[in-house]
């Protein structure tokens, strides 16, 4: 169970950022390591509860065995451990970066909690580091055939499974490069893009192809025994503002997708912030990344709008230990703002009323308006009205479901909120078709992508062996 006196023992250490200043000089790793001695120790704090809420519905999607990795890290039994972390956590190396550790905030020791995301990132890297991760290849193939549309978490880990249950899988996609939100949407000091391509050539040598810069539709589906639609939440939320149609605004992902280009090539980027005012409207996690990448660029200035209101700095009686804590967080691109430009970004309950243009329709400001919540719904304060300079506004207001053109192509009909999610609760949508992750749930985080894509995997594998073709 880990040192029984651990958690008095050892006070909570993450792996610390890097120096403000220093890391907006790059796109590099947010992040620096902490000594292997000391990553030993944060594991001896967990206690094996009698009742581990970590790997509960409150806390890991994917039910990692947290408690029995962490006591094995603490031994030394490192190899044993990676082992037993493989066991439910496709690809550590993604949620030990970018998962927001609703198993710590979940564990018995509360805002305390065990540092779970930092251990299990330095057991996927120390495996790789001694080549301990290599292909593992089915000793038997099925001869069915599963195409896998859209390459994002669902996707990997729905690929990932079933071609260890031996079938032959085809990840379609349509960009450049695989990985999906994880390439493309979340940028590379959060998630550097090598730790993406490493897991893909892995795949491959697993037996895994990828047909890449590719639509799928019914054509293409026709040549599989079944197919699973991966392609996420895409369709992202407009504004309700005057002036939609001017030059120098932006959806987020399309921003930070040319941002993470720009990186990988090492060109400037096609829609660049550098000496612009900037505006981001959205306070979520795709806004902060928003925040962080225009820094990075070299913004003259940075906002940050959001029209919900400012969360308390502590949880309130209707959001109790072990529930996910909905409190104010201050995460990196506003630290790193905080850090640079003297003020947090951020200002609550406010939303863009109007976008002001010059002759040749360019943005040049934006009017804002307060808003006040009366029976749950936002309405804007008259003589609220606020004017900032902006020429760059990128929306980051969250998605409202997968892309007409996807549902479309194979007849597929959207829920309300824009779902391919069957009436049953199942990833069947009837005959060979399945979906998952953020297509099938809505939008949502990658650790619930993955156990959703591997949820889907066995409904697939299990449709399978029921019938032939």
């Amino acid at each position: 169970m880990g040192k029984p006196t651990g958690f008095m023992e050892y006070t909570r250490m993450e792996n610390p950022y890097r120096d403000a200043a220093q890391r907006l000089l790059d796109f590099d790793d947010l992040h620096a390591s902490l000594p292997d001695h000391e990553r030993h120790c944060q594991a001896s704090r967990c206690m094996d509860c009698g009742v581990p809420f970590c790997q509960s519905d409150f806390g890991c999607p994917l039910h990692n065995l947290i408690p029995e990795w962490n006591d094995l890290l603490y031994r030394g039994q490192e190899k044993e451990a990676l082992n037993r972390l493989l066991m439910t956590a496709p690809f550590p190396e993604f949620t030990g970066r970018v998962c927001p550790a609703l198993c710590e905030k979940a564990c018995n020791l509360a805002d305390d909690g065990v540092t779970n995301r930092d251990n299990e990132l330095y057991l996927i890297e120390t495996g790789f580091e001694k080549g301990w991760i290599k292909p593992r290849i089915p000793a038997v193939r099925t001869g069915k055939k599963i195409a896998v549309a859209g390459s994002g978490p669902s996707g990997l880990a729905a690929a990932d499974l079933l071609n260890q249950m031996g079938h032959h899988v085809t990840l379609i996609e349509r960009a450049d490069r695989p990985g999906g939100l994880l390439m493309y949407g979340i940028p590379n000091m959060k998630l550097p893009k090598e730790i993406i391509e490493r897991r893909i050539r892995l795949m491959e040598a697993e037996g895994i192809s990828f047909l890449l810069n590719t639509e799928a539709g019914p054509d293409i589906a026709d040549a599989y025994d079944a197919v699973l639609l991966c392609g996420g939440s895409r369709k992202p939320r407009s504004l309700n503002a005057a002036g939609m149609d001017a030059h120098g605004i932006s959806f987020a992902v399309d921003f930070l997708t040319e941002a993470t280009k720009a990186v990988l090539r090492g060109t400037a980027p096609s829609i660049c912030a550098e000496g612009k005012s900037v505006v981001v409207v959205g306070g979520g996690d795709t806004g902060n990344d928003c925040v962080g990448t225009v820094l990075r660029q070299g913004c003259a200035s940075v906002a940050q709008l959001e029209m919900m209101p400012e969360p308390s700095s502590r949880r309130m009686s209707g959001n109790p230990w072990p529930q996910w804590p909905r409190v104010l967080r201050t995460d990196y691109g506003q630290a790193e703002a905080i850090a640079v430009k003297g003020c947090d970004p951020r200002t609550y309950e406010t939303t863009v009323s109007k976008i002001l243009t010059d002759a040749a329709n360019g943005i040049t400001a934006i009017e804002t308006v307060r808003l006040q919540f009366a029976g749950g719904k936002p309405r804007p304060i008259p003589g609220s009205e606020q004017r900032l300079p902006c020429d760059l506004l990128l929306i980051a207001a969250g998605f409202v479901g997968c892309e007409d053109q996807t549902a479309q192509a194979f007849g597929l009909a959207k829920d309300a909120r824009g779902r391919l999610l069957p009436e049953d609760g199942s990833h069947h949508l009837g005959g060979r078709l399945f979906s998952a992750g953020d297509m099938r749930t809505g939008q949502s985080l990658v650790v619930r992508a993955l156990a959703d894509g591997r949820a889907a995997a066995k409904e697939v594998h299990a449709f399978l062996q029921k019938y032939s073709f």
